[in-house]
This record gives C-alpha cells, structure tokens and sequence, in this order.
C-alpha cells in the first residue's frame, strides 16, 4: 500500500487533544499547516510518509497555548520603551533602576512599568519627592502594574497642566496636604499619557518581534491582544503578510471613532492569523488602586466606591453600535458594581441566551445575586487566575472576609455558568508562562506554596478545565474553536511539546515544566 506524502509526522508522544472527551492520543500527521490525522505511531507510520518527522520520545504534547486577555502589542512597547519595575521592594529600588535606565537609554522622557506599592512594606502610595530631585527638568511617568495609576513628577504634571483644582470624569488627582502628591488614578492618567511622545513604526516593529519570540519560547501560539488601534493592526498585517508575524492574534478594538468607521462597520475579519471581532471597553479601574466599582464601600476606604468611568448612555450606545454590526463587546469589570452595571446594560441587548459571545473581561468581584445573569444572558467571564494570587496577599482589606469569600474571584462558579471560561494572564500585567495560569488556576497558591491549602480552593479549576481555559476555549472566545484549540484533524497544527504531564505533575513540577519545541501551522517557531 502506497503511503501519502505529508509535511511533518510527529510519533512517540502522549498527546492531549483536548477534544471533547479529552482523549489523549501519540503520534499525528501534519500537511499544509493542518492536522490531517491522529492516532497510534503505528497507525501513522504505516499510512503516511514526511521528511520531516519529530519523535518525541514519549514527552507530552498540548495544543498551543492560547491567552484570552494580554496585551502583547503594549509588552513589545514595553520592551522597547520602559524601564521594568515589577518585583521591586519599594521606592528606593525604583529609584536605582530609574537612574540605569536613564543612562542607558536617555531620552525626553522617563518611563517605567510595573510597581505596586502592595508589595511595599508601607503599602502607601509614593509620591513625586524624589523624582523632582532626581529628574527636575525631564517628565517622569510610571504606570502601577494594572495600568490603573501613574506616578509622575513635577515636570510631567506641569507639562499636563495639572493643579490642585483639575477634575476628571472617571479618574482622580491624589491629594496631600492641599498639592497633587504625584498619583493619578484611571483617567486622569490620560492628561500625562497622551503627551509621550508616539513610539516609532520601527521600533513598534522590533518590539512585536522581541514580543513573539517570548511568547513562543513560553508556549504561547495564539493571543487576544486587549485594545488596539488601526495603525497598529495595519502593522499586525503587514508583518503577517511578510510571514514575520506567526502568531495567530485576536486583535480587540479601542473604542475610536476611527476603528469604528474602518472595522466595525465593515463587520468582523477572519483570517488565518487575525481575528477582528470583538471591541474593548472600560467600565471601571482596579482594586490594587481601588479604582474597581463597588457596590458598598471599600472596607479599607470609607466613602469610596471606586470609579466609574463611563456613563450609562455611552455603554447603551457601544453596546448597541456592536450589536447592529455582529461584534462582540469585551468590557473590563473588576468590582460587583461594575460587574452589575455591565452584565444589566449587555442583557438590554442580549435579552436571553445567544451566541454573540459578549464578555466580561476580570468579572473578579459579583454579587451573588448578578452570577446566574452569565447564564442568563450568555455572557463569557474571561478570567486571569493570577490575578487571585497576585491580590491575594491584600484583597480581604479592601474587600472585607463577606465579599472575599462569596463571588470574589469565583472561577469554578462563574465556569459553571455556561460550561466554559476563558482564561489569560493580562500581561505585562502579570508575567507571561500560561503555565503560571494553569498553576493558579488549580493550586490557587504562590509559587512558595502560600497559603498552604491555597486561596479559595473552592474556586480552583480541575487540571482537565484549566488546560481548557488556556487552549479551546479562548479559541471559542473569538469564535475559532473550529480551526484551533484542540489537536484534531483540520484543525491548525499549533502545539508545544512539554517534559512534564500537567495532568498528573506537582505544584513544583508544573512551575519547573521545560518548554522543548513550539510549533504553529506545523512549523517550529522555538
């Protein structure tokens, strides 16, 4: 029997397909980027011939790693522009790197990503002090490390003429003693951020580059980058075209004018590599800087509910610009009042069950009485289970004990809504493995095993549903489940071979699981 040429035989494996019934299977073959069969390596071997063949000597095989909320256009900028600043022990250390990184790269301005002053040992917001020492004639902005609060110096905050008096819908000026400390929450961030000068098409290009390459050495085949403009897309295309961008990206739209008249208008865009469905809005900030939207106070903060950052007659108007042009809607809610406030507003439109596949970006903090209305009205939570065990060390003082425990980074409850849940990291929010999602998402501990027993254990994933949330269902979240998520014929050959069974792997084995090979349409890219 005359055997079929293919591209690239892959045999000797334990491969999880991640198909419905999670069967696993060892050996595939792969030709013009798809998968055209799976079975024993037997059976593969005695049907088809490559040249290209990949034994993987009984290691494990996954779908490629698919981020449903990252923001892998902003982490290539990042890359290229910022001075890194997670991690740090406070300001001092700030200080030091600040000054490094001046040096080295110059520049009009100083620019930096990452701090959080929860990981501080006063926990308090800094202010521009030292910075006016240190950089008193060039603008320094420091953005917190969920993009909710800049820290700024003097000069940056005279070059946005902000004072005492300036107000801001949706954001807020941190006072001390009558005088702006240097802390801008939410929107008033904007006043800062929109006179850095643009990052150029060059070196937005290297930094897309620099990005990918992360990403794949980490595992990463496929993500959905939260809030992009026209211009970057373009570039997205380009390099796509040109084959020097692999990654498959689902590209969500900011809410502009411009996106709106070029995308949205037009209807959703399919290709191999780019998705363009769904568009991005905010309906409040975090709860690191308690911008989220509570319904009832902050427990660590009388007075404060936190921030709003639209009003009910623009969300009414997105949601209805999107319904009428078949895109899906992806709104940041982090707190139960933002939560509500969107889930409402979405079933005005939605009615009842449906498959716009509208999400709810975070969905961290719900009432008890707003989680049947995913159910209801078909809305997607997408979750970042590392967002629980980055917040963990401090959200019961914002919370109180009532709310921590009762609909607060829910993931198992708001899985069971509608059976399937997205998951990502938000990076460079977080850090960028998938691994570390599949790890919070099950051991719900940090990666020294605190708290012992984990956080909210009832809320953890099983390793079957975590494995889904990072491969089949953020491709059901920009509606290519048929072509990628899971290993089977038709679908892409995207896949990465692991040394460790995360079905079966410790806590430690999992963070300490090497990435041997990544490839995408059947091509190795690391």
């Amino acid at each position: 029997m005359k055997k079929e040429t293919v591209d690239l035989i892959v045999t000797n494996a334990k491969i999880y397909t991640v198909d419905t019934t999670f069967s696993e299977t060892e050996s595939m073959a792969v030709t013009n980027g798809k998968i055209v069969a799976t079975g024993s390596s037997e059976e593969i071997r005695s049907k088809y011939s490559a040249e290209n063949s990949v034994d993987a000597e009984g290691k494990f095989i996954y779908p490629g790693f698919n981020d449903a909320h990252a923001h892998f256009n902003g982490y290539g900028e990042n890359l290229m522009q910022y001075a890194e600043l997670r991690g740090t022990s406070g300001p001092d250390e700030i200080y030091a790197i600040l000054e490094e990184h001046h040096k080295k790269f110059g520049g009009d301005w100083v620019l930096g990503r990452g701090w959080d002053q929860n990981d501080w040992e006063g926990t308090e917001f800094p202010d521009k002090t030292k910075l006016d020492e240190m950089f008193p004639d060039t603008p320094v902005y420091l953005v917190r490390v969920d993009g909710h609060a800049g820290w700024c110096n003097s000069k940056a905050l005279e070059m946005a003429g902000i004072t005492a008096e300036t107000k801001t819908a949706g954001g807020q000026v941190v006072m001390k003693n009558g005088e702006p400390t240097g802390i801008l929450i939410d929107k008033t961030m904007e006043l800062v951020s929109q006179l850095i000068p643009e990052i150029t098409k060059e070196q937005q290009h290297l930094g897309l580059l620099e990005a990918q390459k992360n990403c794949f050495a980490v595992g990463l085949t496929s993500v959905t980058d939260a809030g992009l403009n026209k211009n970057t897309i373009g570039l997205m295309e380009e390099m796509q075209q040109a084959n020097e961008l692999k990654m498959r990206i689902n590209a969500v739209l900011n809410p502009t004018e411009e996106n709106f008249d070029y995308f949205v208008k037009k209807g959703p865009v399919q290709t191999s590599r780019l998705s363009i469905n769904t568009i991005k809005v905010y309906a409040d900030g975090a709860l690191g800087s308690r911008g989220a939207l509570l319904i009832d106070n902050y427990s660590d903060d009388p007075g404060n509910k936190g921030i709003q950052i639209e009003s009910q007659a623009y969300y009414d108007s997105i949601c209805q610009l999107a319904y009428d042009n078949n895109f899906a809607l992806a709104t940041h809610c982090i707190g139960d009042g933002a939560n509500r406030l969107i889930l409402d507003t979405y079933g005005k439109f939605l009615k009842g069950k449906n498959d716009r596949r509208w999400r709810i970006e975070h969905a961290q903090i719900i009432h008890p009485d707003d989680m049947e209305k995913f159910a209801r009205y078909s809305v997607v939570p997408s979750v970042q289970a590392t967002h629980a065990t980055s917040d963990m060390y401090w959200a019961d003082e914002r919370l109180g004990e009532k709310r921590l425990s009762n609909g607060s980074y829910a993931y198992q409850t708001l899985l069971q809504q509608n059976g399937w849940l997205p998951n990502g990291t938000d990076f460079p929010v977080e850090h960028i493995e998938p691994l570390f999602t599949f790890y919070a998402s099950v051991f719900r501990t940090d990666h020294d095993g605190w708290p012992e027993g984990g956080f909210l254990t009832d809320e953890a994933l099983s390793r079957e549903q975590a494995l889904r949330s990072i491969t089949i269902w953020p491709a059901k979240a920009s509606f290519e489940e048929n072509e990628k998520g899971s290993l089977e014929p038709g679908k892409w050959a995207d896949f990465v071979i692991l040394d460790t069974d995360l079905m079966t792997a410790s806590p430690q084995e999992v963070l300490d699981a090497k990435i041997e090979g990544t490839w995408v349409g059947g091509e190795k890219v690391f």
